[in-house]
């Protein structure tokens, strides 16, 4: 007799990167292309990366000071019902402010989105139901 243990309980895995579209003149592509002909790198989205990288490199120091007067959270950041009925209980109200990635659970409903969050202000991503989204709107930054 076989027995079947069950699958351990998983949190939705978050997404790693955020896709964007850039548009570039042909001569400014078709030097990218040159030196991924000729080994400098793997394809388009390295050179691309490499080159976002660089930039965010050499203003890194400016980048710290924005985040630590802006009092951003850096990284990523969730929030779930459970998290916003505390928010609830406590009778105060969220000032999101991330660099990077900022989800709502789909747990949370409209009505308790603004309940409990006083603005939102995401340099990068929020990850929130349409509904969520529609119902903070005059609140994102």
């Amino acid at each position: 007799m076989q027995v079947q243990t069950p699958l351990p309980a998983t949190r939705p895995k978050l997404p790693e990167a955020e896709k964007i579209t850039i548009n570039l003149g042909y001569v400014d592509l078709g030097q990218v292309d040159l030196l991924v002909a000729e080994g400098f790198y793997s394809n388009r989205t390295d050179f691309i990366r490499t080159a976002i990288r660089n930039q965010l490199s050499a203003h890194g120091e400016a980048l710290k000071q924005v985040v630590a007067r802006k009092m951003l959270v850096l990284g990523l950041q969730q929030f779930s019902a459970a998290d916003l009925e505390a928010v609830r209980r406590a009778g105060e109200k969220l000032e999101i402010r991330v660099l990077g990635l900022a989800t709502i659970s789909a747990d949370v409903t409209p009505e308790l989105a603004l309940e409990t969050i006083g603005s939102v202000t995401v340099l990068g991503a929020l990850h929130a139901s349409p509904a969520v989204k529609a119902a903070l709107a005059d609140r994102l930054r």
